[in-house]
Order: structure tokens, then C-alpha cells, then sequence
């Protein structure tokens, strides 16, 4: 179905109520696997990482990573959510040729972390309350790359290839409870929750929940129901959404699409769908499995876990600031009314402007240019802030490079254009580009008796007194040099010769 047959976003709000379901995977930063000594570090050759656990072999028996578990723990502490005093491991069957024991060890109706809460923030201010499932521990899957034809999917491919580096990496598995009353916000609400749950993994430092890396995958399930009424529609789930704005874009396209098939007297079929980057699109994948297709049962060769309560309470006490209250302290030190802050957060820019002001950059100066250059930018891209090549490091430099008074406005907007463009760092910039302010006397002012000739009445008013009038001089200056003049120099210098 293309994105141009579906009916309008308006029309399906008009008839049809969204309820969502978010699924968010995410890959801990472990050391080690979930359930096996073999190292979790990215970029090595394809199954050099595997042993006979993480392959299933006859005869191997996993142990439980405990840094997994902690992190675990202080996942659900962090999402307000209730730590079991006892849970355990169930195998999840299925077939899949990227998972070698033709199971997944993971947990069914016994999860280490149950019934929180995580408030998001919209952009207009409102908060909206996700209600938490469960967060379970789990093991990640191999890779599979197809090979040939058009698509990279196993439809169509000549061959695939297996890499089982990835088996067995430690992921933990947020699920929401049904997200009802959201309305026509539902996307916008999708994205916030996945965008404040990033931000909540990384602060607690167990992932770098790097989404466009797989650190963080989110699948979103969405149905809908007649407005006025209660029972849930069916329900499709997209699968491995990897980035914000793609999350907001599929559950819009889904309320289209399942709007637009109820609307033609068809049914929903319960499926995964494949999300494509390029139109916002989704996909048929698989009909979807229900929980009793998978034949869970207890994972006998792992003992439960069994949190004691002083420890949980020692991870309780221990957890850092979390990102709303991280928030409005730095609200408070950067001196922001509430709507400059949602600014600043509807941007994406609370992590770059706060870096740029530990490299040393004034906090006006750094909100200045990632609110200004930078977030223009990223509109005009259609990219996400944080994906811009440029670091806060180097925003900070810039920043340096205009308080030494080597750069004006005009000159820092072509050094960032520069870095951006893959020129090299500001100072590389500045020198390839001859970018530098000129401030030095002997080289102004040729262009200062320049202007005062070229403008004599503008000269006989600041003679006479009319001191406000050397504007006009010192903008002449700046056309003469290409904006690169010193322009509080050049002012000195008018004034000295006509004063």
C-alpha cells in the first residue's frame, strides 16, 4: 500500500481511536555475553566471538552475566518499576537461523522488573504518563546478511551469511502497557517515551543506546478501534524502528494504513512489518506469532535470580540523576524561561549545548549556535541534531576563536559551514579558508580613508558631532573587506580621524 492511496491522518483520527504498544530492545554495555564468557566487542571478524555455549552446542551449560542482571535491576528502579524478589529464565522457541540453539533464553511471565511508569514530556510542555509492562533480560540474536538481489532482505537473495558475534549479547526488553488516550498525538507521544528512555539508559551508563548502531531498537505495535469504544482492534507490529523520527513516522503511517483498509471493509492480519526509510512506508514481514506459539517453559539449566532487597535498595540509592531532574537544574544554571527550554529540547539540544559548555563555551554562546546554525541545518537535512558532523568540541572552539576576537558572527557561521562540510577542525578552517578577523591598523585603514572619501556627508555629520552616524562607515569597511573587518577597531579608527 503506498503512502499516496492512504486516506488522510486527519480521517483516520475522525473515525478510529490509536493504541500503541512499544517494545524497546536494549544491547547493555557489557564486557562479556548474557550467558557465556565470549567478549561483546564490536567490529571483530564474523564468528570469531562465538564458544560452544553461545552456539548451543551439545553439553554446554550458560551462567548468568551479573553485570547484566545489576543492570537490569537498575533499568526497572530507574523506569519506577517493581523488583522481584524471584524470577527465572524460560526458552523462547522458534526458528531463526541467526539464533544457533533454536531458542532465545529469555524471560516469559517472570521478569525481573514489573508495573512502572515513565513520564515523557511533549513538545508543547504536557507530560503524558507510559505505563511500564515489564523490563526482561534476554539474549540478542546473529546477524544475517542476504546477498543479492535488490532489497537486502532474504527475498530475492542469492545467498546468506551468518555471523554469530551478536548471539548471545545481553539486551534488556522494555514493554509498555497498552498506550491508550494519546489520540492524535499517539506518534508524537511514541517518539518522546523513546527519546526519554534513551536519555534515562544512558545517564544510568549501561548503554550507550546508540539507536543507528542497534544499541536501541524499537518495535511498535499499533491498532485501532472505533472512537467511543474499548475493545482493542488487531494489531500489527513494526519491527526494529532504529531512529526517533522513524518511530514517530511509523506509528503515523500505521494509524493511515489500518484506517484505510477498515475503511474498505478489509481486516487487519496481525503481522510484523518492515519500516523503509525512504517514504515512512511499511511492509508485510511475518503473520505474528502469540506467546503460546513460542512453547515457553522454565530454562532448566539456570537457577533463578533472586535480587536481595538491600541490595536492590543500595542500586535504588546509588542511581544518578535521572534527565528530568537533570533538566531543570540546567534550566535553572543556563537561566531559560520554560519555553526556551521546550525549545531547546523539542531541537534535541540539551546534550549538545550542555557538552559544548563543559568544552569550555559560554552557555548563551553555546545555545546560540546549536539553536541557530546547526538546528537550521538539521531542518533543512531532515536528520536529528546529535547526527550533525560536527562536535561539541568543536562548537566550543568556535565560541574560543569569537571571544579571542580572531572570528566575528559572520566569519564563525563560514568556519562551522567549513567543518561541516569536512574541511577539518575550526582553526584548519579559518587558515584554508583566510577567514581570520583583520584588526591590524596598518591593514584597515586603507579601507577606513576608503569609506570616509567614498561617503563625505556620512564623515561632515560625525564631524559635527553626529557621532551615532559612524555606522554607516563602519559597515562600508566591512562590505570593502568581506565582512572580515574588526568592527569595533574599525570604529576606533573612524572616530580617531574624525573626531
Amino acid at each position: 500500500m503506498s503512502v499516496m492511496s492512504l486516506v488522510s491522518y486527519e480521517e483516520a483520527l475522525a473515525s478510529y481511536d490509536p493504541v500503541m504498544g512499544l517494545e524497546v530492545h536494549v544491547e547493555l554495555g557489557t564486557k562479556t555475553k548474557m550467558f557465556c564468557g565470549c567478549s561483546t566487542e564490536l567490529g571483530a571478524e564474523p564468528n570469531s566471538q562465538t564458544c560452544p555455549t553461545c552456539l548451543g552446542l551439545p553439553g554446554s551449560l550458560p551462567v548468568v552475566n551479573a553485570v547484566g542482571v545489576e543492570s537490569a535491576v537498575r533499568i526497572g528502579l530507574a523506569l519506577n518499576c517493581e523488583i522481584a524478589e524471584w524470577c527465572r529464565f524460560a526458552r523462547k522457541n522458534y526458528f531463526y537461523p541467526d539464533m544457533p540453539k533454536n531458542f532465545q533464553t529469555s524471560q516469559y511471565d517472570e521478569p525481573i522488573a514489573f508495573n512502572g511508569y515513565l513520564d515523557v514530556q511533549l513538545e508543547d510542555g504536557e507530560v503524558f504518563r507510559v505505563e511500564i509492562e515489564r523490563a526482561h533480560m534476554e539474549e540478542d540474536t546473529g546477524k544475517s546478511t542476504h546477498v543479492g538481489g535488490a532489497t537486502g532482505r532474504i527475498h530475492g537473495a542469492e545467498y546468506s551469511l551468518l555471523d554469530y558475534n551478536r548471539a548471545g549479547i545481553p539486551l534488556i526488553e522494555i514493554v509498555t502497557k497498552p498506550i491508550e488516550g494519546a489520540g492524535h498525538r499517539a506518534p508524537e507521544v511514541a517518539k518522546a517515551y523513546v527519546a526519554e528512555l534513551r536519555e534515562l539508559i544512558k545517564a544510568l551508563g549501561v548503554s550507550e543506546a546508540r539507536m543507528d548502531k542497534g544499541q536501541m531498537r524499537c518495535d511498535v505495535n499499533l491498532s485501532l478501534r472505533p472512537n467511543g469504544t474499548t475493545a482493542f482492534g488487531t494489531r500489527s507490529e513494526t519491527k526494529n524502528v532504529n531512529s526517533l523520527r522513524s518511530v514517530e513516522r511509523a506509528a503515523r503511517f500505521e494509524i493511515q494504513r489500518h484506517a484505510t483498509v477498515l475503511a474498505d471493509g478489509g481486516t487487519i492480519v496481525q503481522e510484523t512489518r518492515h519500516f523503509h526509510e525512504e517514504d515512512g512506508s511499511t511492509t508485510a514481514g511475518r503473520i505474528k506469532d502469540n506467546a503460546e506459539d513460542y512453547r515457553y517453559f522454565p530454562e532448566p539449566d539456570l537457577v533463578p535470580v533472586a535480587p536481595a532487597r538491600e541490595w536492590v535498595e543500595e542500586l535504588r540509592a546509588a542511581l544518578p540523576e535521572l534527565p528530568r531532574v537533570r533538566r531543570a537544574r540546567l534550566q535553572a544554571e543556563w537561566g531559560l524561561s520554560d519555553k526556551d527550554m521546550q525549545s531547546v529540547l523539542n531541537a534535541g539540544a540539551v546534550e549538545p549545548i550542555s557538552e559544548t559548555i563543559a568544552a569550555g563555551a559560554p552557555a548563551d554562546q553555546a545555545r546560540k549556535w546549536w539553536m541557530g546554525e546547526l538546528a537550521r541545518r538539521a531542518n533543512e537535512t531532515g536528520t536529528e541534531l546529535s547526527e550533525q558532523p560536527i562536535t561539541p568540541a568543536q562548537v566550543a572552539r568556535v565560541c574560543a576563536l569569537v571571544a579571542e576576537g580572531k572570528l566575528n558572527d559572520k566569519l564563525a557561521r563560514q568556519v562551522i559551514e567549513g567543518v561541516l562540510a569536512g574541511e577539518g577542525e575550526p582553526d584548519d578552517v579559518v587558515a584554508a579558508r583566510g577567514l581570520a578577523v583583520v584588526s591590524d591598523d596598518s591593514a584597515l585603514g586603507a579601507a577606513v580613508d576608503q569609506a570616509i572619501a567614498d561617503n563625505p556627508d556620512v564623515a561632515a555629520k560625525i564631524r559635527d558631532g553626529k557621532v551615532q552616524a559612524v555606522g554607516a562607515l563602519v559597515g562600508a569597511v566591512m562590505k570593502t573587506t568581506r565582512g572580515q573587518a574588526d568592527a569595533a577597531r574599525v570604529k576606533d579608527l573612524i572616530l580617531e580621524k574624525l573626531v
